[in-house]
């Protein structure tokens, strides 16, 4: 998983946290299938919001690092690779995470 000093300067130039949440779940998982959707202007005045957005997002991700793994596993596997962006801002994420053929 990610978490170097190299692989944090690697994504630190990206100029939005969905590039770099991109970034560091490719480098962390080699996704099938990944999309990351800012969902921030849905929670605008709620907990944890900020007023300039990228604080929650959704996250589709298919990945054979998943292939054995149950739901909490998976999860937390997620949470600890983008552990960085919640200690920088990061708020919540609606996370989808399958192997692939997963329905």
């Amino acid at each position: 998983m990610l978490g170097s000093r190299a692989a944090e300067a690697e994504t630190a130039w990206m100029p939005n946290r969905a590039q770099r949440i991109h970034a560091t779940l490719t480098q962390a998982f080699a996704p099938a299938v990944l999309e990351v959707q800012d969902d921030s202007h849905l929670h605008a005045g709620h907990a944890g919001a900020a007023p300039g957005g990228e604080t929650h997002y959704s996250v589709r991700l298919v990945s054979p690092a998943f292939a054995g793994l149950g739901r909490l596993a998976r999860s937390r596997a997620v949470h600890a690779t983008l552990a960085d962006e919640f200690a920088g801002g990061l708020h919540a994420l609606a996370l989808k995470l399958q192997a692939p053929g997963e329905g």
